[in-house]
């Protein structure tokens, strides 16, 4: 996939198909391509762990997949608005945490002039922030009105039934063996938000090949157990 220098890198689990749309059916359809037409504009916000970089990743990865450009930039760690410079020729370009640089009056200026060339062309701007588009503290009012123009979707948590769904997925998408029972003990003593909960998943795998054992209930609460007394 094309793409400009110093961009962030895409997670390879950053996909489509390793996302469980829940009650996100609607803003999934639209970026996945199952709906008939992709907004010009598109603003997702949400908690954290509702799956906003994972969308936004997973369309960039989507479209250098169909053989188009694309660009991922994380605001919360960007350094320099000159980044966006060029990104109006690209056809999809994400700007995650935009609460970041909010107020921030050289990266509205730089996101307003970005916006304003984008509409001349055939590219996708998507951005995403964990505060709703009508509190955030935009500097620009140009750009405030622009962007709350778009089209915008809340991301909502998945429930228990949902969280464990996504477990398994994640799991299967690693290639292990994790039993209904054994998904559904972690995620009763795991934090709700799925940023941790797969980041547990991912030391528990870790920690399987290293012992040579599979995820059973007895080795999960061992190697929870031992995590715990690690961090206590």
């Amino acid at each position: 996939m094309r793409q400009l220098p110093l961009r962030v890198r895409l997670r390879d689990s950053a996909r489509f198909a390793s996302f469980l749309p829940g009650r996100n059916a609607e803003a999934f359809a639209l970026l996945s391509g199952d709906a008939p037409t992709l907004p010009r504009t598109l603003w997702l916000w949400g908690r954290a762990g509702t799956g906003k970089s994972h969308l936004l990743q997973a369309a960039c990865a989507a479209a250098g997949e169909r053989g188009g450009t694309a660009a991922y930039f994380d605001l919360a760690t960007a350094l320099d608005s000159a980044l966006l410079e060029g990104c109006e020729a690209l056809d999809f370009v994400c700007l995650d945490n935009l609460d970041a640089v909010a107020a921030d009056e050289r990266w509205n200026a730089a996101i307003f002039r970005l916006y304003t060339l984008m509409q001349d062309g055939r590219g996708r701007l998507l951005a995403a922030s964990t505060a709703p588009p009508a509190s955030l503290p935009l500097a620009l009012p140009d750009l405030r009105s622009r962007l709350l123009a778009s089209s915008v979707h809340q991301l909502h948590e998945l429930d228990e039934a949902g969280r464990l769904a996504a477990l398994q997925l994640r799991a299967s998408r690693r290639g292990l063996d994790l039993s209904q029972e054994a998904a559904l003990y972690l995620v009763h003593r795991l934090p709700r938000d799925l940023h941790s909960l797969f980041a547990v998943l991912d030391q528990l795998d870790e920690a399987a090949l290293a012992a040579q054992r599979r995820l059973t209930i007895p080795f999960l609460r061992e190697a929870l157990e031992a995590r715990l007394a690690e961090e206590g």
